[in-house]
């Protein structure tokens, strides 16, 4: 089943819908929301949206990698990512 992500236009207006609201409320709630996610991700915090999973920081140690085109290999520095670890009711959800 592949269906097409929703659009940010589409959430705007499923949220507006949700909240009994409008468009311009839902868009700042949005808006609000994935800034204070990438505020405190970005200094090495870790975010729980209930029902959803928790976003967070994680360290990556510094390691050897291989350039594909040339079979080179090279020390790539140690740097951050971000993971998310999705919650239970949403898998559950998922899979039922």
């Amino acid at each position: 089943m592949t269906a097409k992500p929703m659009t940010k236009t589409q959430l705007v207006a499923a949220l507006a819908e949700e909240m009994d609201a409008d468009k311009k409320t839902a868009n700042a709630a949005l808006d609000a929301i994935a800034a204070l996610v990438m505020r405190e991700v970005a200094a090495g915090g870790a975010v729980t949206l209930p029902g959803i999973g928790k976003v967070m920081c994680r360290a990556r140690p510094e390691r050897q990698v291989r350039n594909p085109a040339t079979g080179e290999t090279m020390t790539k520095e140690a740097d951050r990512a971000v993971k998310v670890t999705i919650a239970k009711a949403l898998k559950d959800a998922v899979n039922s």
